[in-house]
């Protein structure tokens, strides 16, 4: 069980064990169902691109798994917001699922409009909750339709094609593959903090 659970969290055995299935259904989950937030995203495409250059996968197929995988996990998690709303988010104790959780995310959500389902897109978690707060909020499906599909675009073909990339130029790079996927996962973060920062002040 806890090997099973060890793959799971593990990008490099999920990539190696369970191809483009592990690959869609991980960030199927981690993209939009509410238990799904542990799972890992960001390090999963890099892993994923960085092992196609090692012909374990193709990088196409990769980007087009994991585009499909993001903007139908985003659409679950809207449904489950418009459909379920609070009921999911009523436990106090929960350091997830209490009603403080639904409440930064919405306040996010709230503050950013639409772009936050593309910002939320590089943020751990946020990709999870931000969706089903804007099927909370009853956000218009069209518009929530276009800003998803921009997100899960961006998401899923940038983080692959820098692995691919590394992994083709740096040679024994799989070696680093930890401190390289912390630092991806903080590189992939700013753009979302030099947004919120210029907006910040840009109001002063």
């Amino acid at each position: 069980m806890v090997n099973h659970v060890h793959d799971l969290l593990n990008p490099s055995a999920l990539v190696k064990d369970f191809g483009y299935l592990g690959v869609f259904l991980t960030l199927f989950l981690e993209s939009g169902i509410p238990f799904g937030f542990f799972l890992p995203g960001d390090s999963l495409l890099f892993t994923a691109g960085l092992l196609a250059s090692q012909h374990y996968l193709n990088l196409e197929g990769i980007i087009f798994v994991s585009v499909a995988a993001a903007i139908l996990g985003n659409n679950a998690g809207y449904y489950t917001g418009s459909r379920y709303g609070r009921r999911l988010f009523k436990n106090p104790n929960s350091f997830w699922f209490s009603p403080k959780r639904l409440d930064e995310a919405a306040h996010f959500f709230n503050k950013e409009g639409p772009l936050s389902l593309v910002l939320a897109r590089f943020i751990p978690a946020g990709r999870t909750f931000v969706p089903i707060a804007a099927g909370a909020a009853k956000m218009r499906y069209q518009t929530f339709l276009v800003f998803n599909a921009l997100g899960g675009l961006l998401w899923g073909t940038s983080l692959p094609i820098l692995g691919y990339t590394l992994g083709r130029t740096v040679p024994n790079i799989d070696k680093y593959l930890l401190p390289v996927i912390g630092l991806v996962i903080v590189a992939s973060a700013l753009p979302v903090i030099w947004h919120r920062w210029h907006r910040q002040n840009s109001k002063k």
